[in-house]
């Protein structure tokens, strides 16, 4: 196979668990890779010394940006694919890749990322993220010191929404399928170094929103609360994907503390302005919190007809679990059951990803 000039950069830290499963998945399809150590104690330089063309040390100083940043500047190509050691490439249209490389060396790439996650009654579940992975380090490079993100090096080009393409690749993501005492204790180290990026930047509505995740996550509701508040209460556009997510995570915490109205009035507000799958299959759960189900039922039936409807995840297959529940409540068998071939398909796919 002929190399194409992409550079796969990945830190890491004490990840002997993931990185060799990682890294044999990518050597198929002949990327250079780049793997930098940030202080690991066990096993993970020696498996990466195996695969990678590069392994390099870097001093950690609190800042994923530095680490992410200082291995993109020692690849030999400018254009950056940026994964984690958990997460595990299943395929790549390398071709298509390619073509897209070439009719748009400005634009980023962004991977339709496939969480497994552990739900609240301990069963294996998955959803997904929209996040942008692939650029050019010419134009781009990471910023925040957690939860890192790419950003045009312009300064004033920060405000507008980057031009991007979804890359021809599915990747999952084993690492939040975690324990949930594991998963509490990474929140509360990411709590340390977010509370400590606010104190440096309190008007920062990405800093205010990752908090408020954490503390989600850390049933801390009210504390939550707050947080998504203060940070919707400072504007930031709801073209950007994370103030979607803030939005229907707010709205999330307010039925947790049984303010429901309140959820209902939060996404009714930004109905006119969010129109993504994921937040129209919340705003029809909150209905149903509300006690209206032939709104919500109305919801959830748009949210299967939006050209976006795959990036529920495993949502979807819940989604469709609801029109069938609810169609059923009303005495409409007929209906419930054109529904239930679409739920069967869903279940089929999370099946596979549970399994990739």
């Amino acid at each position: 196979m002929s190399k194409i000039p992409i550079s796969v950069c990945i830190i890491a830290k004490n990840e002997e668990k993931y990185i060799e499963e990682c890294l044999k998945r990518l050597q198929p399809y002949g990327f250079e890779i780049v793997v930098t150590d940030t202080g690991s104690t066990d096993r993970t330089k020696e498996i990466a010394q195996k695969y990678a063309d590069k392994v390099l040390d870097f001093e950690w100083i609190n800042d994923f940006s530095a680490a992410r940043n200082f291995c993109a500047q020692h690849a030999s190509n400018a254009w950056i694919l940026s994964i984690d050691c958990d997460e595990y490439v299943s395929s790549i249209d390398v071709a298509t890749l390619r073509i897209l490389m070439q009719k748009f060396p400005r634009y980023t790439g962004v991977i339709r990322l496939k969480n497994l996650v552990i739900e609240a009654d301990g069963k294996q579940g998955y959803g997904t993220d929209d996040v942008t992975r692939f650029y050019n380090r010419n134009y781009y490079g990471f910023d925040y010191p957690i939860h890192e993100q790419v950003c045009s090096h312009v300064l004033s080009e920060r405000e507008e929404k980057m031009q991007c393409f979804l890359m021809p690749m599915e990747v999952v993501h084993h690492g939040y399928a975690l324990p949930p005492e594991e998963m509490k204790e990474k929140q509360r180290r990411n709590l340390e170094l977010l509370y400590r990026n606010l104190k440096d930047n309190p008007a920062e509505p990405y800093t205010l929103f990752q908090i408020a995740q954490s503390e989600f996550i850390l049933g801390n509701n009210e504390k939550a609360i707050e947080c998504y508040e203060k940070g919707l209460a400072l504007e930031p556009s709801p073209e950007f994907v994370y103030v979607q997510v803030m939005i229907i995570s707010l709205a999330k915490a307010y039925v947790k503390v049984d303010r429901e109205p309140d959820a209902l009035e939060l996404m009714n507000r930004y109905a006119d302005s969010c129109k993504t799958a994921k937040f129209v299959f919340t705003h029809a759960g909150v209905y149903l919190d509300n006690k209206q189900p032939l709104k919500a039922l109305l919801l959830y039936v748009k949210t299967t007809m939006l050209p976006d409807a795959d990036t529920l995840g495993e949502n979807l297959m819940h989604c469709y679990e609801h029109i069938i529940s609810l169609y059923r409540d009303m005495g409409d068998d007929k209906m419930a059951d054109l529904f239930q071939g679409k739920y069967e398909a869903c279940a089929a796919e999370r099946e596979r990803v549970m399994n990739s």
